[in-house]
């Protein structure tokens, strides 16, 4: 039996405007190597200046995540060569980081008897600062490499945990509570598609009940949870099966990247040391100093966190843990639900048609926006529980809703879609359904529980959807009475 050890290091883009050493803008989307300068192509007699906001997001990252913020920083140069890395070195930080020795706690897959889910601490050894590199092209069927160095100076933090994490689930569990605290604090907008959140992961298994690690196995840039997810278990398999045909220093120190499209893990180079980068004190930047009065605001500046905001949801409306938990997840998700239900509508027909209805219709059109406004959400969900409209027919408006943006009342009035409640019509209706269901009829007077569900089908047919459903029943029942 073997255990699997994960350790992440986490690379979060600061939400600032411009780059962490000069003024070029960190906007994504502009054209390849508009957003550059002498600065952070590294060309020589420039001098890098701090970006103080970038401190700032940095160490409020720190406060939210229970470390420790230094005082004193400092950064340094990372020496390697690569085409993505104009000056041959990376400003980061080594041996004197800004943050240090925080945690975050995450809820296992494991149920307790009364419910509630098991929580596990993940620590996190440190979090620095440090500026991101460009990024190379490939041209599909071409032989040449592109570069781009608009990500080349953008900021960063780099957020590195202890190997507290014992599958790929709890890896996951862990970078999605992550991903949710950066977006509550504002510090990082983690748009995974756009890079602005990528994640290295390194793995080792040993034998169940030993203590000592086994060789740690790196894989860089993951940018997906599902990824993420594959490329751990695939890895895991991997080491466990050189580990039974060749013993445990078969496992070789190595960078490896991941083959989405293969399902394996692919050896890039062979994994390097610290030295190799051989750190030194960057000469162009003095070390960072914190005020004490600069942290005590920050750490009373931090708000409602996704477990508070969870616990809340569960006290003030009611919703059990899975739907308080999917809700609170996300920041602005978060905010719609509750502008919902500050238009009056019940907590619990506002959770079920955001989370049922409106996150499907989201993940159908890939897209982030929350596709309609909290008022005419609201105005729907209240039309449906007066009656004016089936749940049915409730789903079709707010597929046009979507589509049209338009108000619900426009679109019931437009499509003449109302309910239809007088109770002559609807006998009238449910009396013609009768006549041509003879058979059903006979056979709900029989006893067939059955017979009651396809004659209020046959209704619903008939009135075109319009038909209160729960109305019709009761006429229905009168008449075959």
């Amino acid at each position: 039996m073997f255990e699997t050890v994960i350790g992440l290091e986490i690379h979060a883009e600061l939400n600032t405007k411009s780059k962490i050493f000069c003024s070029c803008s960190t906007r994504f989307g502009n054209r390849p190597n508009e957003n550059t300068c002498p600065v952070c192509m590294g060309l020589p007699g420039t001098l890098p200046v701090l970006n103080k906001e970038a401190v700032r997001l940095a160490a409020r990252a720190g406060t939210a995540l229970h470390c420790s913020v230094n005082r004193v920083s400092r950064f340094d140069r990372k020496n390697y060569f690569y085409p993505d890395l104009p000056k041959a070195y990376q400003i980061t930080q080594y041996d004197l980081p800004l943050c240090e020795f925080g945690y975050l706690d995450i809820e296992t897959g494991q149920d307790r008897p009364n419910g509630t889910r098991r929580t596990h601490r993940i620590g996190i050894s440190r979090i620095h600062l440090e500026e991101d590199a460009g990024k190379l092209i490939h041209p599909e069927g071409e032989t040449v490499t592109l570069l781009d160095y608009n990500r080349a100076g953008v900021p960063l933090i780099e957020i590195v945990t202890e190997p507290d994490m014992r599958s790929p689930e709890e890896a996951v569990a862990f970078l999605k509570a992550l991903k949710s605290i950066l977006e509550y604090t504002e510090v990082s907008d983690c748009r995974m598609e756009q890079g602005s959140l990528r994640c290295d992961v390194n793995l080792s298994v040993r034998e169940m009940g030993k203590t000592d690690f086994g060789t740690k196995v790196e894989i860089k840039n993951l940018n997906s949870f599902r990824e993420i997810q594959r490329a751990l278990a695939a890895e895991g398999e991997r080491q466990k099966k050189q580990y039974c045909s060749g013993g445990p220093d078969s496992i070789l120190p190595e960078t490896r990247r991941w083959d989405n499209g293969r399902g394996r893990t692919v050896t890039m180079r062979s994994k390097e040391g610290n030295q190799d980068y051989r750190y030194f004190p960057d000469p162009d930047l003095p070390p960072v100093f914190l005020d004490r009065s600069l942290l005590c605001p920050m750490r009373n500046g931090i708000p409602e966190l996704p477990e508070q905001k969870k616990e809340r949801f569960l006290r003030e409306y009611g919703l059990n843990p899975y739907e308080a938990g999917l809700l609170t997840g996300e920041k602005a998700l978060a905010g719609y639900y509750e502008e919902v239900v500050g238009f009056g509508v019940d907590s619990r027909e506002a959770a079920h048609w955001i989370l049922y209805e409106l996150l499907r219709i989201r993940k159908e059109a890939g897209n982030r926006e929350i596709p309609v406004k909290s008022r005419y959400l609201a105005d729907l969900i209240q039309k449906i529980g007066e009656g004016r409209i089936s749940r049915n027919t409730g789903k079709d408006v707010l597929m046009e809703m979507v589509v049209t943006r338009k108000a619900p009342g426009e679109i019931i009035r437009e499509k003449g879609l109302s309910q239809i409640s007088d109770p002559a019509e609807l006998q009238k209706i449910i009396r013609g359904v009768l006549s041509r269901n003879t058979d059903a009829a006979q056979d709900y007077k029989k006893g067939s529980a059955k017979a009651i569900g396809f004659l209020m089908g046959q209704i619903m047919k008939a009135s075109r959807g319009k038909a209160n459903p729960n109305l019709a029943r009761v006429l229905l029942e009168e008449l075959l009475s």
